[in-house]
């Protein structure tokens, strides 16, 4: 069921491309990224409980999951930077966006590396490359990173080979150092393929992983002395590992931190590890508790991540594990495609291909009456991201930001930070105007 969005949300979008323009195209440019690198480090985290997350660091403007995209990012004026997390042969955690690193290093023209190409079955998807549990911490910190998507990020490039990949520890160090002046910068890490990891995976010379990226995680926050819940949201895409860290984790370490559950498509994915389990035939109640009952039918290997979307299930995560959700925004705002790509920003190529429905899946109200934060994902301000609104109008980043927060979000993750703060100001001028 969708519901269709209301007047003052849309008036707000439209608010937003008149005095903004339709392209966003200032995120193009890299001088405007030089701009915001000069934000103030004295401007507070958030405003009135609105935050921006910088998606794997200022990934639009550096090769993401890097030390230099991460500090452009707090220098843009993120208020949390999102390392996703998987482990070393030595059982470190590294910010990848995968543990299959060819597309993010250099690792594929190293000779001395070569043999360690192999095939391996990832949530269930075969996938041939190089993994991070086949390097010592050692053996990665020699390769360099490149930007993962050179067609849409051309001038990321030129970044090829100058960053390491970093490890969490190296992550908060740097959040540390960039906390001053009264900003407090936040982390929000994910748990990438965490089955996997604990259960399900083996090293190149086929002993088993058996590493827990939650036990990893909590062990690495606590030696680092970082364990404020203000400034940590953990997040995953898998159930299982989420109530873990609530259960017993975390309260073994003495801390307590929001745990965030992310949703793929509500109509075609499903949460691994459920899939994993209810395959093996587990104890479901054993791991799931209460929320096998929630979910209508129970769980099964039919059952997607739409079935966790409901009312009593949104509830029932509130209640006993989640403070928020983190939503894919294609789910919570259906599009149909163009007949014909729009040339919306002026540059020759037509490459908006969507227009947006005007709908909005109930998900939203539900979770925000439950009392969860909802932090949608990904807002990215290159044009073959973006749609039109449903009268027609080319949107920019920054007007489906603002959109975003006229629906109750209260936060987004963006890959260009310093729009995602433009969107931020925008809608609290807004805001502020209409309360006149």
């Amino acid at each position: 069921m969708l519901l269709r969005s209301s007047p003052l949300v849309r008036s707000l979008g439209a608010v937003a491309l008149m005095l903004i323009g339709v392209a966003g195209s200032v995120a193009f440019a890299d001088d405007s990224a030089m701009r915001a690198d000069r934000h103030r480090p004295s401007d507070p985290p958030g405003h009135q409980g609105l935050i921006v997350i910088a998606h794997r660091g200022a990934s639009g403007y550096r090769p993401e999951h890097t030390l230099e995209a991460y500090r452009l990012a707090i220098r843009q004026g993120a208020d949390f930077i999102e390392p996703d997390l998987v482990a070393t042969r030595d059982g470190v955690l590294v910010a990848r966006h995968e543990n299959e690193i060819s597309g993010t290093t250099d690792v594929a023209s190293r000779p001395e590396f070569a043999n360690r190409r192999t095939t391996k079955t990832i949530d269930g998807v075969p996938l041939t490359g190089w993994f991070t549990e086949d390097f010592t911490l050692a053996e990665l910190k020699t390769l360099r990173a490149k930007e993962r998507i050179p067609a849409i990020r051309p001038g990321n490039t030129r970044f090829d080979g100058l960053y390491t990949v970093p490890t969490l520890a190296e992550v908060i160090a740097l959040v540390k150092r960039e906390s001053r002046n009264g900003r407090r910068i936040g982390i929000y890490p994910e748990t990438k393929h965490p089955t996997y990891f604990a259960r399900e995976g083996r090293r190149l010379d086929g002993t088993p992983i058996n590493t827990s990226l939650g036990a990893k995680l909590v062990e690495t926050l606590v030696a680092e002395g970082f364990t404020d819940p203000r400034r940590i949201y953990v997040q995953s895409f898998e159930v299982e590992n989420l109530i873990e860290l609530k259960r017993k984790l975390m309260p073994a370490a003495g801390i307590d931190l929001p745990l965030v559950q992310l949703y793929d498509d509500l109509q075609e994915a499903a949460p691994y590890d459920v899939a994993y389990n209810v395959a093996r035939g587990a104890d479901l109640a054993a791991l799931y508790g209460g929320l096998v009952q929630q979910v209508e039918g129970g769980l099964t290997p039919a059952t997607r991540y739409g079935a966790f979307a409901t009312e009593p299930v949104l509830a029932w995560m509130k209640a006993n594990y989640a403070s928020g959700v983190g939503p894919w925004k294609g789910s919570l705002f259906p599009r149909t495609p163009l007949a014909t790509p729009v040339d919306a920003n002026g540059d020759g190529k037509a490459q908006l291909a969507g227009q947006v429905t005007g709908l909005v899946h109930p998900m939203l109200g539900w979770a925000l009456k439950a009392g969860l934060q909802v932090h949608p994902y990904t807002l990215r301000a290159e044009e073959t991201y973006l749609a039109q609104t449903p009268g027609g109008v080319p949107q920019s980043v920054v007007a489906e930001a603002v959109q975003l927060y006229g629906l109750g979000a209260q936060g987004f993750f963006i890959d260009h930070p310093d729009q995602g703060v433009l969107a931020r100001g925008i809608f609290l001028e807004i805001n502020r105007l209409r309360e006149r």
